[in-house]
């Protein structure tokens, strides 16, 4: 994620200086010239209020240095020709170059068909025969006929339920709890091609067997419904995963129902954060309300059946479902707000994006290859020079050892414009795929890494052409280049180097040490109590020194779970609201009520003010020391590299606006 934001971070510094040929210049760094239309397209694109005011663009063209100076730096070093970042910076390439090499038309016909499937759930069972992608012809052929088999008898009448968790079916995991049942879905939910048959097949039918990245599969869709929109929802949760005891479970469902009890009667948001926080088991979310990620129609997110139907049957935001039970425990349920599916010029671009990351894209991709084909003069040689390979490949393929020694002449297979690909360039992209063969005949193995080979080569010749066609996708890898540069070079001297130095580190904080200093605290255990009664109890069982915190709670918590609950910490007294403004004394301390709860603190120690020791706060002191250690890079940067400001030009910025 870090590298992620990094590489966003540096596209606010990047040029886009392809749109002008001649410019006035506001700034040189190392002989490199700046265009003043650069540097305002690029001031433009990162403020949403852009200010033209000396103090405004002064503040700007410090950061914009340091940006440069610092991929100057890179560059001076080689970072750019590390052979790791050159791989890693191709990736990327032919990431950005995906959009640019698909058919507009047919794309913009699976956007439209991704947003009328998000019109309709679709509910389907499956049964599974996993399949390597490279399985063999032989292992292909057993899991398509047992998976016909398997049809047969759902078509005849047998419970497809039954069928998937029979012995020699289903190979998905699921099944033992589910039967097959994978509950509604819509567009994007599923990998593309299982979403095209459950789209394509009536409720009620049984499809053939088809193929994903998974095996084989065959489906039955048993339902359709008008898509419910998304929710977006917060839940409190008391943990009861399926392996629990039937006293565990029974532990649990009381104190959901005692927690829901409370809530229902006066429900409010202060009271649900503090409950959630107070009771909830799920730690990835009992910090932030509860909150959950949005599901429903075109999310990648979905929830177990029976939540999701809880959640949607909530009638207006800010209600509560009663509890809830899956296999991960009790629920409650609190709607936060329903949308309705947003209307398709509001969804397109979202769409377009999913659709080009998607496999969807392939299928649009095969139809630009051949249109591709007819664009550039598309040849294609004799059959005899791919029939050679046929006639001599060997059991050396499999394992990677297969060289084209006997190849006498080097013929041309097929050419795209002025480019020639040869029977020697076949050869060493057979040897590179020689993992996909396993298990296939040497014909099938050629024709299929054949057309694979054609594919890539026309795909190749038109993505080495994008730069000068789009300005924009050729600004867009520069984005790329220098943020990946950046990164790197950023890492080396300042991330990395803060953390594998123990001793510069232990250094720093010895002297700087007084700016991380624990104010006064107090050592406590402290009850916090669902009434005075219940704190009146605990303290005068703190009197006896055999009562400690597990058996005050047990006694205690004996009829309900709710009240008492134990915390044990180091408190910062003065900003801790509960602890704030009191006085307090080493043991027992009476109770006292602060916003409808009992407090009785018992003190095992109070603390004085002193140093936090480095191992409390070394996220905060290594954040320091790279600071610094940065600020010490840029000095010595600034002298290396002479920067010079055209001040007219850059307090002229907004003059034409």
């Amino acid at each position: 994620m870090l590298k992620q934001s990094f590489l966003l971070i540096s596209f606010l510094f990047l040029s886009l200086s392809h749109l002008y040929s001649q410019d006035e210049i506001v700034m040189e760094i190392n002989g490199n010239k700046v265009t003043k239309s650069e540097f305002l397209q690029i001031y433009l694109k990162n403020n949403d209020d852009p200010k033209f005011d000396k103090a405004s663009l002064d503040e700007y063209m410090e950061l914009f240095k340091k940006f440069k100076l610092k991929v100057a730096e890179a560059e001076a070093l080689g970072y750019d020709t590390v052979p790791k970042l050159k791989r890693e910076l191709e990736g990327y390439r032919k990431q950005l170059a995906l959009p640019y090499l698909i058919d507009s038309t047919e794309n913009r016909a699976m956007v439209t068909q991704s947003y009328e499937r998000l019109k309709t759930e679709v509910r389907a069972s499956h049964i599974l025969m996993r399949l390597k992608p490279n399985a063999s012809a032989a292992d292909t052929s057993k899991a398509y006929l047992r998976l016909m088999e398997l049809r047969e008898r759902i078509v005849n009448g047998e419970d497809f339920a039954l069928v998937a968790k029979s012995k020699n079916s289903s190979e998905d995991p699921s099944v033992v709890t589910n039967g097959g049942d994978l509950g509604f879905f819509t567009a994007f939910q599923m990998l593309y091609p299982f979403e095209e048959v459950a789209y394509t097949t009536k409720v009620g039918e049984t499809s053939l067997p088809f193929r994903t990245k998974y095996g084989y599969h065959i489906l039955k869709v048993t339902d359709r419904r008008p898509a419910r929109g998304t929710m977006k929802c917060a839940h409190l949760m008391v943990s009861s995963p399926a392996e629990s005891s039937s006293e565990e479970t029974a532990s649990a469902e009381k104190k959901i129902s005692e927690i829901y009890e409370l809530l229902v009667d006066s429900l409010t948001d202060e009271k649900w954060k503090n409950y959630v926080a107070k009771y909830s088991d799920d730690p990835s979310s009992n910090r932030k309300s509860g909150e959950l990620p949005i599901f429903g129609s075109g999310t990648s997110q979905r929830m177990v059946p029976v939540f999701e139907d809880a959640a949607f049957s909530i009638k207006e935001d800010g209600a509560i479902s009663e509890p809830v039970k899956t296999d991960y425990g009790y629920h409650i349920i609190r709607r936060i707000e329903w949308n309705d599916l947003k209307p398709f010029d509001k969804m397109e671009k979202e769409l377009q994006k999913r659709v080009n990351k998607d496999e969807r894209s392939k299928k649009t991709q095969d139809v630009f290859v051949a249109k591709l084909k007819n664009r550039y003069g598309f040849m294609e040689s004799e059959v005899q020079y791919k029939k050679w390979f046929v006639e001599n490949l060997d059991s050396s393929f499999f394992i990677g050892n297969w060289t084209a020694d006997k190849l006498k002449v080097d013929q041309v297979m097929f050419s795209i414009g002025e480019r020639k690909y040869r029977q020697t360039d076949f050869a060493k992209f057979l040897r590179k795929s020689f993992r996909t063969g396993r298990g296939k005949d040497f014909e099938t193995i050629v024709d299929t890494q054949y057309k694979e080979w054609v594919k890539q080569g026309v795909l190749a010749y038109e993505e080495a052409m994008l730069e000068s066609k789009y300005p924009d996708y050729k600004a867009l890898v520069q984005e790329y280049h220098d943020g990946i540069i950046l990164y790197e070079i950023m890492s080396d001297k300042v991330w990395n180097k803060a953390v594998k130095d123990t001793t510069g580190l232990k250094s720093y904080y010895d002297i700087q040490k007084t700016k991380y200093m624990w104010p006064q605290r107090i050592e406590a255990t402290v009850y916090i109590c669902g009434s005075a009664e219940v704190s009146e109890k605990v303290f005068k069982m703190l009197k006896k020194k055999k009562n400690n915190s597990r058996v005050i709670l047990e006694e205690i918590n004996e009829e309900s779970e709710l009240n008492l609950d134990v915390k044990m910490n180091k408190y910062v007294q003065s900003s801790t609201a509960f602890l704030k403004g009191k006085s307090f004394v080493e043991g027992r301390n009476e109770g006292y009520e602060f916003e409808d709860k009992y407090y009785v603190v018992d003190v095992n120690k109070m603390l004085p003010e002193m140093p936090k020791e480095l191992s409390e706060i070394k996220g905060a002191v290594i954040s320091d020391y790279q600071n610094h250690l940065e600020s010490y890079w840029m000095k010595e940067l600034v002298e290396k590299y002479p920067i010079k400001v055209y001040d007219e030009v850059l307090y002229n910025l907004g003059a034409d606006e």
